[in-house]
């Protein structure tokens, strides 16, 4: 008999399914959820726990961490990208993420930060799809909901001015 491990993943998927069925405020945040778990003793933190949830919330900082360029834009300064190397027989092995300030990026670098944040975005637009196919084919009110996904018009007024001369 094969015994399947649970992932930390589907644990934490577990504990807030629980939470709801407990009765529960629902809709809830995971704020609510979290204090539950805890308050029933069903989560504690580890030490590598801990090292995990300081680098996330170190990773969340710099994420949120802008500068004005020359231009007047409001620009990210600090980037993650995903680091590897080529091992001898062609295989590719990632070091793990790495982060570094745009204005210290070589073009090699920016690039990979660049292409590994279309990718994130690609893969939001995706799940986002599939969830709006989903409901429009499931839901119980006969509802019908269409996203375009088309962003060039939002990036255009995106970058039109936000102060207006004269109001």
């Amino acid at each position: 008999m094969r015994i399947v491990k649970q992932t930390k993943t589907e644990l934490l998927q577990e504990l807030a399914e629980r939470y709801r069925q407990s009765g529960q405020e629902w809709p809830a945040t995971a704020r609510q959820i979290a204090a539950w778990v805890i308050g029933e003793g069903l989560w504690k933190p580890q030490p590598k726990s801990i090292v995990g949830q300081c680098a996330a919330e170190i990773a969340a900082a710099m994420r949120q961490e802008f500068f004005t360029d020359p231009q007047g834009r409001r620009v990210r300064k600090k980037h993650v990208f995903r680091d590897g190397k080529t091992l001898l027989d062609g295989t590719w092995e990632q070091l793990g993420f790495r982060w570094l300030n745009i204005d210290d990026a070589t073009e090699d670098q920016a690039m990979l930060i660049f292409q590994y944040e279309r990718r994130m975005v690609i893969g939001d637009c995706r799940q986002l799809k599939t969830d709006v196919d989903s409901y429009n084919d499931n839901n119980k009110h006969n509802a019908y909901i269409e996203i375009c996904f088309d962003f060039g018009d939002d990036l255009a007024e995106l970058e039109q001015e936000a102060v207006y001369p004269g109001l």
